[in-house]
C-alpha cells in the first residue's frame, strides 16, 4: 500500500500531438485509492508562457559583478475546480476514480520552444488537497504549434539582392568581387527544397569558395538587453571560383530539415532562420537578428562580402492551387530575369486554319482535350481545365461569282416618281 492510501495520481489528455490556439484541451485526472480517501479539494490548472534568463558578468574595478536578466510573458492561465472546497471533506471509496476536465485555449498562442537561455512551455497541473496531509500534485506537458501560413503575398514574393566589394591587400587593389542572389519566395516549410540562384563574379587575383548554410538564430530579450545563440541546421558547399571567373548557381538545392517554425510574435524571444552562402573561411560569426537569406563570399585579405535576403519557416505548406497562378507567373519572370528561360526573338506565325482542321480530321476527329472519365470531381484534388471543342468546316474558296444568286422574283425594281 502506498503512503496515505493513494496508489496513483496522474493526468491524461484525450489526444496526443500538438495543439494550436482556439482548440479545446480535454483530459482527465486519474486517482486510484487503496482505501477510503478523505479529500478536501481537487483542482486542475492550465499554464503557459515564455521565460528568458541569463547572467552577464562585468568588471567594476577589481571586482566581478554579475547582472541577472529575466523576463516572463504569460499566454495561458486557466483554473478549474473538480472537487470544490466547501469546508467539509469528501470521502471517496477505494478504487479507481476519473475526473474529466476541459479548457478552451486562447485564439493566439506562441509555439512551444526550448532554448539555452529561454523557453516557451505549456502544461496541465492537478493538485489534490487532503486534510492533515501534504498536497499531491501531477503535471502533464503539451505542445503548441502556432500556424505560420506561407500562402500570403508577402511570403510568396521573390527575394533578390546584389552587392560588390573591392578586394584589397597591403594597400593595393586586388580586383572587384560582385555577388547577386535570388530565391523564388520568402516562406518555406520543413522538408522543402530551397533553390538558390546566385552569381559570383570574381575579378580579383585570389579564389573564393561559396557555401550555403541554414542557420537558426535564437534571440532572448530581457530588461532592454539581448542574448543570441546560433546553430547550423543544414549546409551546402560549392566549387571554388578562380580568379577572373564567373560562376552561376542555377537553383542549387538546399533541403530544409525537420525544424521548428519561426517565432516572430513573442516579446521576450525570437526564433529566426537564415539561409547563408559563405566563403571558405566561413561567415558564421557575422549574424544579425531577423529571418533572412545571407549570401557571403570570403575574400582573402579583406572583409567578407555579405548579402542578406529574408526567409521565414512556416507550418502551412504551399497551397496546391490557391496561389498557383501568382506563383507560376512570378516564377516565370524570376527565370527570365536570371536568363534561365528566354522568349524567342521572332515568334512563330500561327498555323493556317485549314491546316488545323485538316490535322484534326486526319487524326480521326477525336478531341485533343478528352473529358475526365469521372465527372464527380472533388475540390480536394487539383483542378482540371478542359475546352469544349467546336467543329467548323473550312471556309469556301473566294470567287467573284455569287454561288447563290437571287431569283427573278426577288430582284429589286427601280421606282420612279
Amino acid at each position: 500500500m502506498r503512503l496515505w492510501g493513494v496508489r496513483r495520481f496522474a493526468l491524461e489528455l484525450e489526444r496526443g500531438g500538438a495543439y494550436r490556439g482556439g482548440e479545446l484541451l480535454c483530459g482527465r485526472v486519474l486517482l486510484e485509492a487503496a482505501a477510503p480517501l478523505r479529500v478536501r479539494a481537487l483542482e486542475v490548472a492550465a499554464r503557459g508562457g515564455a521565460t528568458t534568463h541569463w547572467l552577464q558578468g562585468r568588471s567594476v574595478g577589481i571586482n566581478a559583478v554579475s547582472s541577472d536578466f529575466t523576463a516572463v510573458e504569460t499566454y495561458l492561465r486557466r483554473r478549474q475546480l473538480l472537487l470544490r472546497d466547501t469546508g467539509e471533506t469528501t470521502t471517496l471509496p477505494a478504487g479507481r476514480h476519473e475526473f474529466p476536465f476541459s479548457f478552451q485555449l486562447p485564439p493566439t498562442l506562441v509555439t512551444s520552444f526550448e532554448g539555452k537561455h529561454g523557453s516557451v512551455r505549456y502544461c496541465i497541473k492537478a493538485t489534490l488537497h487532503r486534510p492533515w496531509v501534504p498536497a499531491r500534485r501531477a503535471k502533464k506537458v503539451f505542445t503548441v504549434i502556432e500556424p505560420v501560413d506561407i500562402n500570403t503575398p508577402t511570403l510568396l514574393a521573390p527575394q533578390a539582392g546584389a552587392r560588390e566589394k573591392l578586394a584589397r591587400s597591403w594597400y593595393s587593389n586586388r580586383g572587384l568581387v560582385s555577388l547577386s542572389a535570388k530565391i523564388d519566395r520568402k516562406g518555406y516549410t520543413p522538408g522543402e527544397v530551397i533553390p538558390v540562384f546566385a552569381e559570383i563574379d570574381n575579378s580579383s587575383t585570389r579564389p573564393v569558395l561559396p557555401r550555403a548554410v541554414v542557420v537558426q538564430t535564437q534571440t532572448f530579450m530581457a530588461r532592454g538587453a539581448r542574448k543570441q545563440k546560433h546553430a547550423v541546421v543544414a549546409s551546402l558547399s560549392g566549387e571554388p571560383v578562380g580568379p577572373g571567373r564567373r560562376v552561376l548557381w542555377q537553383g542549387r538545392a538546399l533541403r530544409i530539415p525537420p525544424v521548428g517554425p519561426s517565432i516572430l510574435h513573442c516579446r521576450v524571444l525570437h526564433v529566426d532562420y537564415a539561409l547563408k552562402t559563405a566563403g571558405a573561411r566561413g561567415c558564421l560569426g557575422t549574424l544579425h537578428c531577423g529571418s533572412f537569406l545571407q549570401v557571403c563570399v570570403d575574400i582573402p585579405g579583406t572583409s567578407k562580402l555579405l548579402l542578406e535576403l529574408p526567409l521565414v519557416i512556416g507550418t502551412v505548406p504551399l497551397h496546391p492551387f490557391g496561389s498557383r497562378s501568382s506563383s507560376v507567373g512570378s516564377h516565370a519572370s524570376f527565370l527570365l530575369a536570371w536568363g534561365l528561360g528566354a522568349l524567342p526573338e521572332q515568334p512563330e506565325a500561327p498555323p493556317e486554319y485549314s491546316e488545323v482542321v485538316a490535322g484534326d480530321v486526319a487524326a480521326g476527329g477525336q478531341s485533343p482535350f478528352p473529358l475526365p472519365q469521372d465527372s464527380d470531381m472533388s475540390l480536394e484534388g487539383p483542378f482540371f481545365a478542359y475546352i469544349q471543342e467546336f467543329r467548323y468546316r473550312p471556309p469556301p474558296l473566294y470567287s467573284e461569282e455569287d454561288p447563290n444568286p437571287p431569283s427573278e422574283a426577288m430582284r429589286p425594281r427601280s421606282m420612279t416618281c
